[in-house]
């Protein structure tokens, strides 16, 4: 069956109706909607509204603390940690980032540590609150563990993204955000769903080789970090995956590696915790605090001018950067609506069901 295409508005409806019946404050439900769904607009539809089931899931599981007490537990002037009281992500994140944001505003930098919260969506939308202020954004979060580090059989690491924003004046903001993985695990649902198979390089079975089976890690395979094999450079995928979860966990009391509770409501968390829910790390520069905001957006023109214009391979048109498919994207889902898997479709109107909320 082929996609069904929604409005941005339809879905947010649904989403926002979804978020209040569980108990969000009206303020929780706008905020967790507009995060979720900025990732069906930018195109990432592994995290978007298909998630919302998932979400709710954990809330019937007592896992989603709706009407969380989102608090600062430690700072000092440019750095915090915050308690996210296990709130949903989608919440606690767009908090976290504002801190880093007042922390830079008066020092130069602002960098927040989370823990005790949830899956946050996409780390691009947190990182991009900055680009309005003539900062620089940063976003990482630590996820279920689902990677098997290099060499290893064991899934220990999550898909642990990165997201950086970068303003620039005349151009578009850059904007890179992706997973510390080959590919995030919401892609290998997408091909569930289908019923297509995963690339090589993807996925291991359990005993480490190669496979092709986007149900693998039913069966006990894995996720491979970024690069896919050794000879490729999976081991500084490995790196990036680590460097989030230490920054993310370790650093705010988080639970991290294996200890990271599983986003599916149907498996437990681990019965020996090493700290508190999700972690998410968070980092806010003030482009004045190394030269003059519109100097270096002038310069970042120049700079994303000067790829945009490199010359290409023959099969190539341009050089894309990092920012330009969502952003394209982005305009595109909000004029012509947002497709939905029909399997998706069929997820959400058994939850609106469920909830008694209209489809």
């Amino acid at each position: 069956m082929a996609d069904q295409v929604y409005s941005y508005e339809k879905l947010s409806q649904f989403a926002l109706a979804t978020f209040t019946k569980i108990g969000c404050s009206a303020d929780h439900a706008t905020l967790a909607t507009k995060v979720l769904l900025s990732a069906d607009l930018r195109g990432i539809d592994s995290h978007g509204i298909a998630r919302l089931s998932g979400y709710v899931r954990l809330w019937e599981a007592k896992r989603v603390n709706a009407t969380p007490n989102i608090r600062v537990v430690h700072e000092s002037p440019s750095t915090a940690v915050v308690d996210g009281d296990g709130g949903l992500g989608l919440v606690v994140a767009p908090y976290a980032m504002k801190i880093a944001m007042e922390k830079a505003r008066v020092a130069g930098t602002g960098w927040v540590a989370v823990k005790n919260s949830n899956h946050f969506g996409i780390a691009g939308y947190h990182a991009m609150m900055a680009l309005d202020h003539d900062m620089i954004g940063m976003a990482m979060t630590n996820a279920s563990p689902l990677v098997a580090p290099t060499f290893s059989v064991e899934r220990l690491l999550g898909t642990n993204p990165i997201a950086v924003a970068i303003p620039a004046d005349k151009q578009p903001a850059f904007v890179a955000d992706f997973a510390t993985t080959t590919a995030a695990n919401g892609k290998l649902e997408i091909l569930q769903r289908k019923n297509q198979d995963a690339p090589i390089g993807w996925i291991q079975k359990k005993n480490g080789d190669a496979s092709i089976n986007a149900n693998e890690l039913k069966d006990g395979g894995a996720l491979i970090p970024l690069g896919s094999d050794r000879e490729h450079g999976s081991h500084k995928g490995f790196c990036l995956g680590a460097w989030v979860d230490i920054f993310s966990a370790v650093l705010s009391g988080a639970n991290y590696g294996p200890w990271v509770p599983p986003f599916v409501a149907f498996l437990s968390p681990p019965a020996d915790p090493v700290g508190e829910g999700i972690g998410h790390f968070f980092g806010a520069m003030r482009i004045d605090a190394f030269r003059p905001a519109h100097e270096f957006k002038t310069h970042m023109d120049n700079w994303i001018n000067r790829f945009r214009n490199a010359e290409t391979i023959a099969s190539q048109e341009k050089v894309i950067i990092p920012g330009d498919p969502e952003r394209e994207m982005n305009a595109i889902r909000l004029k012509e609506g947002i497709p939905l898997n029909p399997k998706v479709v069929e997820d959400l109107q058994l939850l609106g069901e469920k909830l008694g909320v209209h489809w």
